[in-house]
């Protein structure tokens, strides 16, 4: 048998340390032969990705990366998870949406992995009068409720206060969350339909009386669906926070009484690294809060992660699975003590049973078989996820300072200043989108024009008024539900015939690409046959620049006289004599497409 040496294995040790610098010089090298003359940091600063708030993705992170000191697990600033334990003794909370009063879609729920709710009550969601039947057969001691009715709040935590009392549960033993979020509902609406003020009254009953039952949310989604970046939905959601200290403690409660009262909701996104930094700066940045208002020993935010309504697409919307399971995955990873899966037919309306089990075993198939939960804050310790916690920390904190400046959160709604900041972020957003700098599988990328639509029960209108809810991929709908009223009235898409010229090596590149991008637009790319035999009024022409050069100007004029009547040509701008538009990588896909089915008679 092998005795190890004392030091372990010393493979490695035959082996000097590269140094940093060493590997620049190669990635130097690289970029030479694409024509980039670069060396050092800057060779290294060529591959970074420049992400919303300024962050800046570094492709390679090392030893040599600095952040501050995370503290350990269950210790203020909380970085690392809320409790020592994180959720290794059973998972996070999985937690499902209910909008309509239908008490078998709740029980069926209960019984089959979901160990919280998350009911819309109020205005046109699960009437007030309808809770207690909607949770008729729930152990209300087992399953936390979380209401959320907007300026029914008062009525719909009187209801549940006395089912309660009816059904026998101890004090101790309700659990859950009244509600309460005037600003967030203001965010919402547009309106001040009602104040702190009244629900502070919850918030005193909920200390003194029921220790597992919060009073207030902290609902950042508002500002994550109206196009926010992530710092600034992290802004949004301390300066309510802070709001909300500020009237708490007006009222009687002591600082760490008022922290106790208010749970966090954040957005989870398909970008797993970011959404795991999110929730790890929150808790941090909240322990910042807690310790300059003097409640340093206040304990961890308690978060609640909710799915992307922003990242859902309405066309091929079975995609959706994937992006919820990838932001479930960094939600858990991240620390979340509850996640709400939407189900992927969001979109679309009311989920049916299918859409429902997906939805909640997502989150059981991470914890049960991918044994998510069993790790500690998997991700600590990786020097890009401390470094990109870090960098996302500060630059929520001086979105914080910005409303602050501006009075605070709700000053800061009213003022604009709060839409005006999410409108330049969603701006320069979709700009990415329109010219495909950010894909969308099954939408700018890969659609499917022939697909079934996917039909659902309308789900009941969300509050309007307040900040805008977007979507990815609203421009794309937008041109898709154009098409989509021309076959109906027409039987046939607008179409283009995809004109290839020489050899499949020189144009099958070109009309791949060519035809991806007008299918994005609901635009039937025609690649067989003749161009007269295509029922299409434009041609695009597909193949290399050096046959482009040479077969060009005669390809587009044969085509004009054989009706075309605008030529496109799939390739970077050029002197073509005869085509009118180009469309490459990086073009404003939707502006050209939406131009194409003008020119068409698309209305």
């Amino acid at each position: 048998m092998t005795v190890l040496p004392d030091d372990g294995l010393t493979l490695a040790s035959e082996f000097p340390d590269a140094p940093h610098e060493q590997w620049q010089h190669l990635v130097a090298g690289v970029l030479r032969k694409s024509g980039k003359e670069v060396s050092g940091d800057a060779a290294e600063d060529a591959l970074s990705t420049l992400l919303e708030d300024g962050l800046d993705v570094r492709p390679l992170y090392t030893a040599r990366e600095t952040a501050p000191d995370t503290g350990l697990p269950g210790f203020a600033p909380f970085v690392r998870g809320g409790r020592a334990e994180g959720n290794t003794l059973g998972g996070w909370d999985v937690r499902q949406r209910h909008l309509a009063a239908d008490n078998d879609m709740v029980l069926a729920d209960l019984e089959n992995g979901v160990t919280s709710l998350w009911l819309g009550a109020g205005g046109t969601g699960i009437p007030v009068s309808s809770l207690a039947k909607v949770l008729d057969g729930v152990y209300l001691d087992l399953a936390p409720v979380v209401l959320d009715a907007g300026d029914e709040t008062a009525a719909a935590a009187e209801l549940l206060f006395g089912l309660y009392e009816e059904r026998g549960v101890a004090d101790d033993a309700a659990l859950g969350n009244l509600g309460a979020d005037p600003l967030g509902h203001e965010a919402r609406t547009g309106r001040p339909s009602y104040d702190l003020a009244s629900v502070t009254g919850l918030a005193r009953r909920c200390a003194d009386r029921y220790p597992g039952l919060r009073a207030l949310t902290v609902d950042a989604l508002p500002y994550h669906e109206a196009g926010g970046s992530a710092a600034q939905e992290l802004g949004c959601s301390l300066a309510t926070g802070v709001s909300y200290l500020r009237g708490l403690t007006g009222a009687g409660l002591s600082v760490a009484e008022a922290c106790a009262q208010l749970e966090f909701r954040y957005a989870a996104t398909a970008d797993q690294f970011l959404t795991i930094a999110k929730l790890r700066a929150a808790r941090r940045l909240w322990a910042r809060v807690a310790e300059v208002c003097g409640a340093p020993d206040a304990g961890a935010q308690r978060q609640h992660a909710v799915t992307s309504t922003v990242m859902m697409t309405r066309r091929d919307p079975w995609v959706n699975m994937l992006r919820t399971t990838v932001a479930t995955l960094a939600a858990g990873v991240g620390g979340a003590d509850s996640v709400t899966v939407l189900p992927f037919d969001e979109a679309l309306g009311l989920p049916d049973a299918f859409a429902r089990r997906i939805a909640r075993n997502t989150s059981t198939v991470l914890i049960e078989e991918s044994h998510l939960a069993r790790v500690v804050d998997p991700a600590g310790g990786s020097w890009y996820v401390e470094r990109l916690t870090d960098e996302l920390a500060h630059a929520a904190w001086e979105f914080f300072q910005v409303i602050e400046r501006a009075g605070g959160q709700e000053a800061a709604l009213r003022s604009g200043t709060i839409g005006e900041r999410l409108a330049e972020t969603w701006s320069a957003r979709s700009r990415k989108l329109a010219t495909r700098r950010e894909p969308i599988t099954g939408v700018s990328e890969f659609p499917h024009l022939t697909e079934k639509p996917v039909e659902r029960t309308p789900a009941p209108a969300q509050p309007t008024g307040g900040l805008p809810r977007v979507r990815r991929d609203e421009a794309y709908e937008a041109l898709r539900a154009r098409s989509d009223a021309h076959l109906a009235a027409t039987g046939t898409r607008p179409r283009v015939y995809l004109a290839a010229l020489g050899p499949a090596a020189a144009h099958s590149a070109r009309v791949s690409f060519a035809a991806n991008l007008f299918q994005a637009g609901g635009i039937e790319p025609v690649t067989e046959g003749t161009f007269e035999e295509s029922g299409a009024r434009e041609v695009c022409l597909c193949s290399s620049d050096a046959l482009y050069a040479e077969q060009a100007a005669t390809a587009a004029a044969e085509l004009r006289a054989a009706g075309a009547e605008h030529v496109l040509l799939a390739g970077r701008p050029a002197d073509h004599p005869g085509v009118d538009s180009y469309l490459f990588a990086g073009c404003d896909a939707v502006a050209l497409l939406s131009t194409a089915l003008d020119r068409m008679g698309v209305s």
